[in-house]
């Protein structure tokens, strides 16, 4: 398995080598008109700074509503994982429910826009704050459901092991049963985070400077859409490939760590 995971890196460090190696051979044959269009999108006028800018918003908000997303929808699973009729908590797991098929059955860009324009209506602040917040609900949903699949994929010998030992059950949930289903979980983890990565790019809807809304405001003010999105579209694409294979890294320690 090792073995397979190497050369699955190998392979996409190679066909990102030859891509970055024929875009390489077409900046040479149009350098000319390339330099040219380079210059007049992402130097003049040091715009540069707001693609910067926008890159670190974007990994920003990215990285504190998964965060978010992570401790929602640990939490979520605990309450749906409690086998009590008390009033209380019967309700508590009903809220849960609605609260996940209202976040999974809506488009992110509806749910930033009633948070933004609605919801906090009242706020004048950076919208930056604001993105984190409803990227961050909307992604304690999935996480959610993706935690509840790595739980249900662990022995249920192991809750009644710890019940057995006097235990309760949000303690068993947490030193034992978490650590093992968020090892399970880690590729659909993984994957949930490249998507929030990308659904981050409807954040200008609210005004909040992200990667997307820093190039549009570059191809607004140059009218050379072509080249503005098309470099973009390799900025993103060069994020993503760098964190899935971060990802794969990581899943291949702890695979190593768990046959140890």
């Amino acid at each position: 398995m090792v073995k397979q995971l190497k050369k699955d890196t190998i392979i996409s460090l190679g066909m990102l080598f030859l891509a970055f190696l024929i875009l390489f051979i077409l900046c040479i044959v149009f350098r000319d008109s390339l330099a040219e269009k380079f210059q007049l999108n992402f130097i003049k006028g040091e715009n540069y700074i707001e693609i910067l800018k926008g890159l670190g918003n974007t990994l920003l908000i990215t990285g504190v509503a998964f965060f978010l997303g992570l401790l929602l929808g640990g939490g979520l699973c605990i309450i749906e994982g409690i086998q009590s009729q008390n009033t209380f908590l019967m309700i508590l797991k009903k809220l849960a429910r609605i609260y996940i098929s209202i976040f999974r059955g809506t488009p992110t860009t509806v749910q930033l826009l009633i948070i933004y324009f609605v919801i906090f209506a009242f706020y004048k602040g950076n919208p930056v704050f604001i993105a984190m917040l409803a990227f961050g609900l909307n992604s304690g949903a999935y996480v959610s459901e993706i935690l509840r699949g790595g739980i249900q994929a662990v022995p249920k010998g192991q809750m009644e092991a710890g019940r057995s030992l006097g235990l309760s059950y949000s303690t068993v949930m947490i030193k034992i049963i978490f650590p093992q289903a968020l090892k399970n979980a880690l590729p659909s983890l993984g994957n949930e985070f490249i998507t929030l990565l990308k659904e981050t790019s409807v954040a200008g809807f609210i005004g909040a400077v992200d990667l997307t809304l820093a190039f549009r405001k570059i191809a607004t003010a140059t009218y050379d859409f072509e080249t503005v999105y098309l470099v973009m579209g390799v900025v993103y694409f060069i994020l993503v490939f760098f964190i899935a294979l971060g990802l794969k890294q990581l899943e291949r320690k702890l695979m190593k760590h768990g046959k140890a």
